[in-house]
């Protein structure tokens, strides 16, 4: 699949679709809290292989049991379906 940048009426309704998430100006971006640091880096592998999967790799920060997760496609210079896609994943994972 080829990324493509979301259009301005496409990211209006991407707060709906993969909840949690906030949209910023050129990237999405969730905090997960965890109750420990074992549990966070489990999610971090679990989500690694997603990304993998896909070929697209997030920004994260992982500080003990808080985890933060940047989205974006830096060639492309924004959000694209792309990520659109892994957030949702992502959420389908923490949802379990």
């Amino acid at each position: 699949m080829k990324p493509y940048l979301l259009q301005n009426d496409e990211l209006k309704k991407l707060s709906a679709k993969i909840s949690g998430w906030e949209i910023k100006s050129n990237h999405i971006e969730r905090e997960f809290n965890f109750n420990n640091f074992i549990e966070a880096f489990s999610f971090m592998t679990k989500i690694a292989l997603i990304c993998e999967k896909h070929n697209h790799h997030p920004n994260w920060e992982n500080v003990y049991s808080k985890l933060t997760i940047k989205l974006s496609t830096h060639d492309l210079g924004g959000i694209t379906n792309l990520d659109q896609i892994i957030a949702s994943e992502i959420n389908v994972i923490f949802e379990k």
